[in-house]
């Protein structure tokens, strides 16, 4: 973007500057980031970017285009700059106190949802109608199920407080705060032990010391770290959980959990060890990763 250019930029002349200039620069997803970006610039969406693609941008724009442009080179993600990411075909507000939500996590809602629509094998008495999340984060997944799921309360458990906040805020814009009571706690202590939940569904941080070290920059130095390392074997959160969901489960209620690359057996022979789950299922994402561990707490 050269200061001497005696003519103004257009929508299509910046894109492609930016893209190069991205890919010379080693940013990750270039074409991508230019576009999320100049539309969030400009208040469109990326399809009116190629709509408009001969629209001249004013200096003041420009100026604040090159204020995202910088902030993306240093490595700070695009949701974080635009504060706002897609999940489950809603718009979700996030900051950096909270995980950008990421595609492969749509597999845990689906998963869910598997078992708890309504016509599913679910019992249908009233205390059945409450499920619980566990490391909420932006709120993404209890709001993406809330809003499939209008039969069902939910309550959603965080250690963070500014998560928490974020959370609150999505379940308001999303109509679905109503429905969901946020509390703070770590893990489950601050619930009883009293099976009354028909589904515990977690996200919980889940990457092994060595592949957090080798993570890329704009993961590793912008995202929460509490949010992503999950100990030495990555299971730091997972096991206890998975030791601990049957006191709050109901008898044939669901556990579902999302897991790293590789880590799906290791969960399974927890909830196996445990004797506590059966109908133990690893479902896979859209690359054909094991994704998300599905199981049911046995009857007795």
């Amino acid at each position: 973007m050269g200061e001497n250019r005696q003519s103004p930029w257009t929508i299509l002349e910046i894109l492609r500057w930016t893209t190069g200039h991205f890919r010379d620069k080693g940013v990750s997803e270039p074409r991508t980031s230019a576009e999320v970006l100049l539309a969030h610039t400009l208040g469109v969406s990326r399809l009116d970017l190629y709509l408009r693609h001969d629209q001249p941008l004013t200096p003041e724009e420009l100026t604040r285009f090159k204020v995202f442009v910088l902030r993306r080179r240093a490595g700070e993600p695009v949701a974080y700059i635009t504060g706002h990411r897609e999940f489950w075909s809603l718009d979700f507000k996030v900051t950096p106190a909270v995980l950008i939500p990421r595609p492969e996590t749509e597999t845990l809602v689906e998963a869910v949802l598997q078992v708890l629509r309504p016509g599913t094998e679910n019992r249908k008495q009233k205390t059945e109608n409450l499920a619980l999340e566990v490391g909420v984060g932006s709120g993404a997944i209890i709001i993406a199920l809330a809003r499939e799921l209008p039969q069902v309360r939910w309550v959603g458990v965080d250690i963070s407080d500014p998560a928490l906040a974020v959370a609150r805020e999505n379940a308001a814009h999303h109509g679905v705060a109503a429905r969901i009571f946020f509390l703070r706690g770590d893990l489950l202590a601050a619930l009883k032990p009293d099976p009354r939940f028909s589904a515990v569904v977690a996200n919980l941080p889940y990457v092994p010391q060595p592949v957090w070290e080798e993570l890329p920059k704009d993961i590793k130095e912008f995202e929460p770290r509490e949010a992503l390392l999950g100990g030495a074997d990555g299971l730091d959160l997972i096991r206890p959980l998975v030791q601990a969901a049957p006191g709050i489960l109901l008898p044939r209620a669901w556990l579902a959990l999302e897991v790293a690359d590789g880590m799906a057996p290791k969960v399974t022979e927890l909830m196996e060890k445990s004797g506590e789950y059966e109908q133990i299922e690893k479902i896979p994402d859209y690359l054909g990763v094991e994704r998300v561990i599905r199981a049911r707490r046995r009857e007795s």
